[in-house]
């Protein structure tokens, strides 16, 4: 397994090593004490899958604190492009972003930390998302940031992304206070 920081270093690209043959392939998605080593001492406590046709974007989510979540994502099927915002108010990278296409094909995973807005982009049809979380779902701690806030300036690749009322309507990032 490889770990790469991404231009936010505490944001990090998992390339696990796949081994492929006549038959498939094998790869660990998760090895604790690898990851471990490489810095990331998560302990996980929830999993999540979602499936989404192309065009969707689901984000940009976070929970507060104490209820705050890193998560381990990675594509299960399909393709995404998945976009990590630094929220923590006193980091250096505060209101930056990273992007990174993730797929079934490079089965690489993106480690995102407690601090940070979540959000991904389906670019194909019949995307299958997975997610490891450090934390509990908790509905009061839910918070979101609009996906084409002009101030963070996202380059999603589209304009008028597939949405739920949520995201359509979540705040801007300059309304959100000193949460982290």
């Amino acid at each position: 397994m490889e770990i790469i920081p991404t231009e936010i270093p505490d944001v990090k690209i998992i390339k696990p090593r796949v081994f492929s043959d006549d038959r498939g392939y094998f790869f660990e998605s998760y090895n604790r004490n690898g990851f471990t080593e490489s810095g990331i001492d998560a302990v996980f406590v929830q999993d999540n899958e979602s499936r989404s046709v192309k065009g969707v974007l689901r984000g940009l989510h976070f929970q507060k604190p104490p209820h705050a979540q890193g998560k381990l994502v990675r594509v299960v099927r399909g393709a995404v492009l998945d976009v990590a915002v630094d929220i923590r108010k006193e980091s250096p990278w505060y209101g930056k972003w990273v992007a990174v296409e993730l797929t079934e094909h490079n089965k690489w995973m993106c480690w995102i930390p407690e601090g940070f807005a979540h959000g991904f982009l389906t670019l194909e049809d019949n995307t299958i998302f997975s997610y490891k979380c450090t934390g509990f779902y908790n509905a009061s701690s839910e918070g979101s940031i609009r996906w084409d806030d002009p101030m963070l300036n996202i380059n999603w690749g589209v304009s008028d992304p597939v949405l739920s009322d949520k995201d359509r309507k979540a705040p801007l990032f300059s309304e959100l206070g000193n949460i982290f």
